[in-house]
């Protein structure tokens, strides 16, 4: 990921609506939910979340795939990795010790919490 987009990465995730529906998204997991289910459990009006999708999907953070009448979004968490790659793409200039926090928060997002669905 370089400068560019990251900084429309950050844009896209830069407003409450979107950031709920990005969090919702990474919630859902693969599965990922019908457009017209995520403005629902949000309590977003429809216009509304399309354009927040729209935005998160130009940002590459979403992906809709249609699936009959619905289009089914989904996070991307390979565009989420970049991004936390650029941030810490230089983390602690090689002094390994002073990232230890850094690494321990990752390490604690990436396990699952006891009230999520482990497949």
């Amino acid at each position: 990921m370089d400068t560019n987009e990251a900084i429309e990465a950050f844009a896209a995730l830069s407003h409450p609506g979107r950031i709920a529906i990005f969090r919702l998204l990474v919630a859902a997991g693969p599965d990922g939910i019908p457009a017209g289910r995520i403005g629902e459990q949000l309590g977003q009006k429809q216009n509304t979340t399309s354009v927040n999708l729209s935005v998160l999907d130009r940002a590459g953070l979403v992906s809709g795939v249609r699936d009959g009448r619905h289009v089914i979004y989904r996070a991307n968490f390979e565009a989420v990795g970049g991004l936390v790659g650029f941030l810490l793409e230089d983390c602690c200039a090689g002094r390994t010790e002073a990232c230890t926090p850094v690494a321990a928060l990752l390490a604690q997002a990436s396990s699952p919490r006891p009230d999520q669905c482990v497949e």
